[in-house]
């Protein structure tokens, strides 16, 4: 890649995803207050798909703004259930609430992306998947915590797919990598479609 991407994110599978896939990338993470951010545009009627794409190019436009010469790349997920948004669990407590929520239902999981170039959005993407929780025990969810917490509380809706929480689901409809977080395919194609990556 000629010119550096930075990802605007503290997420640790998000940077694997992106190196894995032989990018050369650095993240920073783009301190915004999320939670303040998503009450307002909730207040305001916003869609789940409307407040992924505004929270992606607020992180985005965040760290574009001190990285002039770079890409920058900006990542949101929600999770919608029956109108409301979900985010990550605070304590074990919450999660078990969500999870208790989710079981046996389907919810939506949306992620969106921005890319900005030179200071300006120059590419968005927003991709979404759902998700059908089992019928779990009560017990089962309690052990579950226990073993995955410490792993867990960074993850909205409580779960990881790509660790124990697959147990948690009987059926998926969508992409995997929206479900981590990053729509990886749609982006690739992209960079590759401009030249910033070779393909």
């Amino acid at each position: 890649m000629p010119r550096p991407l930075i990802l605007a994110s503290a997420s640790s599978i998000r940077l694997q995803l992106l190196r894995n896939a032989g990018l050369e990338v650095s993240a920073l993470p783009a301190r915004i207050d999320e939670e303040a951010i998503r009450q307002s545009l909730e207040a305001g009627a916003a869609s789940p798909r409307d407040i992924a794409d505004a929270l992606a190019e607020m992180k985005a436009r965040k760290l574009a703004e001190k990285n002039p010469d770079a890409l920058v790349l900006g990542c949101d997920q929600v999770l919608a259930f029956k109108g409301r948004i979900y985010g990550k669990p605070e304590t074990p407590d919450e999660a078990r609430a969500q999870l208790t929520t989710f079981r046996n239902q389907t919810h939506q999981l949306i992620s969106a992306l921005v890319l900005y170039d030179a200071g300006q959005p120059i590419w968005r993407h927003i991709s979404q998947a759902s998700l059908t929780m089992r019928d779990l025990s009560d017990s089962y969810l309690d052990g579950y915590l226990a073993r995955n917490w410490h792993s867990l509380r960074s993850s909205v809706g409580g779960y990881k797919l790509e660790e124990e929480g697959v147990r948690l689901f009987s059926a998926i409809e969508g992409d995997y990598f929206t479900i981590l977080g990053l729509p990886l395919l749609p982006l690739i194609g992209y960079l590759g479609m401009r030249g910033f990556i070779t393909t």
